[in-house]
């Protein structure tokens, strides 16, 4: 029986399989794609995915049932949590200009099949995404036409009783997509400029709601006789929070498009920041303008702003508004048709999905196969099912993406960096002279085999440390730590943070509600996990950062990231069970697919040594003396 189990040696090189990072070129600017992309590309794109249908239902939905007037606080409180992600993706898409967005950023810091894995879900996020605002489209338009498309569809073609497919098909939402499709297989330069045509349009609209609402409003309308600002008090605002949050998920595509910036080391870390800002301060204006033109009360939670200029006597306003919520929802199946084949792209052009995608059309310079068939598998999607039970589906998937970007920004800061030196002939490398002596205090090092190991000096504490080494100011307290390889603490610690993250966060959304924890276990469990996440973070900060880079980097590493990792459990954790069952459902079939195709044609699988060798390693020190350390490289 025992001969049938794996041996341990076996079981190691399987998991080094599954944790392998991806190796990045050493001129991470070249491309197959067309670099044209300027920061005011990148920037409407941004504003594209984040300011659709969710300025125009949002805003009234979460006013007039979760927070009232204070939904302006939550869209505040939203877009900070918000910030911490973006700043996030803004480091990583300058650092690694390359097309991918969450799923490369965990490939490059993590591992192979984590990144998998957030590709998978990434995936079918967008498809969903799109085919849900593709049927929100189409029943907008619809609706100012007394839904005579509907009916007429229901007449001719019928009426479907079946579960998880739509009570008819919606051939104009199938229809926008294979139109919006065609527009994204000529090009990033038509992707962006029929995206500019929309988001002006857009903006324009937001404008003139702005200035208007502000003639209109009636400060009354937050008075006390009206229920006061905050009606639903701290709690109110709160859960408004986490429904606004979703509403700025569209920041992403500048990462995916990051392949395309002319200088993605200063757009798109400048892009993430100017449409988040904007659409943050958009969010926060409406809503105010919103909730002092008429009682937040009486809101029509699915038309809020045509129907406040409707009561106000402005019924021809109403068309503008629906004009500029037409435009708006374009921009976001411009923002998820634009980034779903450029993540498959990348998945396929690292072997980890089929080949057939990795193809880039010689003129046009983008995927057109992958943009294609997911293009029509999305209006496939939007045809025939009932999105309205999926669309949760989609918070999982972009938290999931934030969490591992985060977790990835703290293990990427305290990896050490690679540095591209150009070997030199043995000819010409200086040879040490033999009138040094230990005065001079300089090492030399002779390796065969690996540029990973560091020369050993005997004052540890006056020595440059190395990112990921122990901060000399702790040695004398943890030297216990110093006998790793650097970075292997910080990683340990990240897991732990995220597992204390993890079991604090269910305690504090379970621990009354599900669990019934009396209050003194409540306390005390509150307690450890906090203190668990506290000594993981300070463990993390006790360690060398990577030096200032020429790119943009987050500050307040790893306070910042360990904060947006909390945030987004915190919010997967408040999702319901059918999400989190369709979830794993989703999550095995990924597997499926990883291990049966994956795992076996990874480029990174190619570049593995097939056999084990020994080296030696020589340090020789000032003084003349010789050590001598042989090491086994794991393949």
């Amino acid at each position: 029986m025992a001969r049938w189990l794996p041996r341990s040696a076996d079981l190691a090189r399987f998991c080094q399989k599954l944790n392998r990072v991806k190796t990045l070129e050493d001129d991470m600017m070249e491309t197959s794609f067309n670099r044209c992309l300027s920061t005011v590309d990148l920037t409407l794109l941004g504003i594209g995915g984040m300011v659709g249908s969710g300025l125009y239902v949002l805003t009234g939905t979460v006013a007039k049932e979760i927070a009232g007037p204070a939904v302006i606080v939550s869209f505040i409180i939203a877009g900070f949590a918000s910030l911490l992600a973006a700043l996030c993706y803004a480091e990583f898409g300058a650092r690694v200009p390359k097309t991918g967005s969450a799923y490369m950023f965990t490939y490059v810091s993590v591992g192979e099949i984590w990144a998998f894995l957030i590709g998978w879900n990434v995936l079918l996020e967008y498809m969903i995404g799109g085919a849900a605002v593709a049927r929100a489209w189409s029943g907008y338009l619809d609706s100012i036409f007394n839904h005579k498309i509907k009916n007429f569809t229901e007449t001719h073609v019928g009426v479907w009783q079946v579960p998880f497919l739509a009570h008819y098909p919606d051939f104009l939402a199938a229809g926008i997509l294979l139109v919006a499709t065609a527009f994204i297989s000529f090009g990033a330069k038509v992707s962006s400029w029929l995206n500019h045509v929309f988001s002006a349009i857009s903006m324009g609209v937001i404008l003139f709601i702005l200035i208007m609402g502000f003639i209109l409003a009636q400060p009354k309308n937050w008075s006390a006789p009206e229920g006061g600002f905050a009606p639903f008090g701290l709690s109110g605002i709160m859960a408004g929070t986490a429904t606004c949050f979703y509403a700025f998920v569209g920041f992403d595509v500048i990462a995916a498009s990051s392949e395309e910036a002319r200088n993605p080391q200063r757009a798109v870390p400048r892009a993430i920041a100017f449409s988040l800002g904007l659409a943050t301060g958009a969010y926060i204006l409406v809503s105010m303008v919103l909730t002092l033109m008429v009682p937040w009360y009486t809101l029509d939670p699915d038309s809020a702003l045509a129907d406040a200029f409707y009561r106000r006597g402005y019924s021809w306003a109403g068309f503008l508004v629906a004009a500029g919520s037409i435009c708006a929802m374009n921009t976001v199946l411009l923002s998820n048709l634009f980034s779903l084949p450029r993540i498959v792209y990348a998945m396929a052009e690292d072997g980890l999905f089929f080949q057939v995608f990795s193809r880039v059309h010689p003129r046009t310079q983008v995927p057109v196969i992958g943009i294609v068939v997911f293009g029509v598998l999305m209006a496939l999607l939007a045809l025939v099912f009932d999105l309205e039970a999926l669309v949760q589906f989609l918070s999982i998937g972009t938290l999931l993406a934030y969490t591992f970007v985060a977790a990835s920004i703290i293990v990427l800061r305290f990896q050490q960096q690679k540095v591209d030196v150009p070997a030199q002939p043995a000819a010409r490398r200086p040879a040490p002279e033999p009138s040094e002596g230990p005065a001079a205090g300089e090492l030399k090092e002779y390796e065969s085999f690996s540029d990973k190991l560091q020369l050993v000096d005997r004052d540890k504490s006056k020595e440059q440390r190395e990112p990921g080494q122990l901060k000399a100011s702790f040695e004398p307290y943890l030297e216990f730590l110093s006998d790793f390889y650097p970075g292997e603490v910080v990683t340990v610690a990240v897991v732990t943070m995220m597992v204390s993250a993890i079991c604090l966060c269910s305690i504090l959304v379970f621990g009354n509600t599900h669990l019934h924890l009396p209050t003194w276990s409540y306390s005390l469990l509150l307690v450890l996990f906090s203190l668990g996440f506290l000594l993981s973070l300070l463990l993390i900060w006790a360690h060398e950062q990577q030096r200032s880079t020429q790119t943009f980097q987050i500050p307040l590493v790893p306070l910042s990231p360990a904060l947006s990792i909390v945030l987004n459990i915190y919010l997967m954790l408040k999702l319901s069970y059918m999400t989190w069952l369709r979830f794993t459902i989703w999550l095995i079939i990924g597997l499926l697919v990883y291990f049966g195709y994956g795992i076996w044609h990874s480029k990174e699988n190619l570049r593995e040594p097939r056999a084990q060798r020994a080296s030696a390693r020589y340090v020789v020190f000032p003084s003349g003396s010789l050590e001598e350390t042989v090491t086994a490289v794991q393949p």
